[in-house]
């Protein structure tokens, strides 16, 4: 088996283990995924919104919040999971786009120079 094989085999592997993240806080009534807090579960824990995660938080708005698509947060965890799944298959379409279009482009360069 290639090594590309390999690579696609354990990301494909990932992909579909990524509701775990939202599966076992679930379960595990632990709350929140672990680096998942957002400027308003800070003000929720501590009180106030320090002010420099009060500044960059305005600064960035996700595609995709939560992971999930407009209207499904009350599909429930089945439909969460879904969502997820469809999130890292969105962001790894991205990002294998963008290493291949830099690729193209260094390959490009490289082709000039001879």
């Amino acid at each position: 088996m290639k090594v590309i094989s390999k690579l696609w085999i354990g990301i494909g592997i990932l992909i579909l283990l990524s509701p775990l993240g939202l599966i076992l806080p679930e379960r595990l009534k632990a709350g929140d995924a672990w680096g998942e807090w957002g400027a308003d579960y800070f003000k929720e824990l501590t009180g106030y919104i320090p002010a420099g995660l009060e500044k960059l938080s305005a600064l960035w708005s996700a595609p995709m919040p939560d992971y999930t698509f407009k209207g499904w947060e009350e599909k429930g965890l089945s439909g969460l999971s879904f969502a997820y799944i469809i999130s890292a298959i969105a962001g790894i379409i991205v990002v294998v786009a963008i290493v291949w279009l830099i690729g193209r482009i260094l390959a490009g360069k490289g082709d000039s120079q001879h």
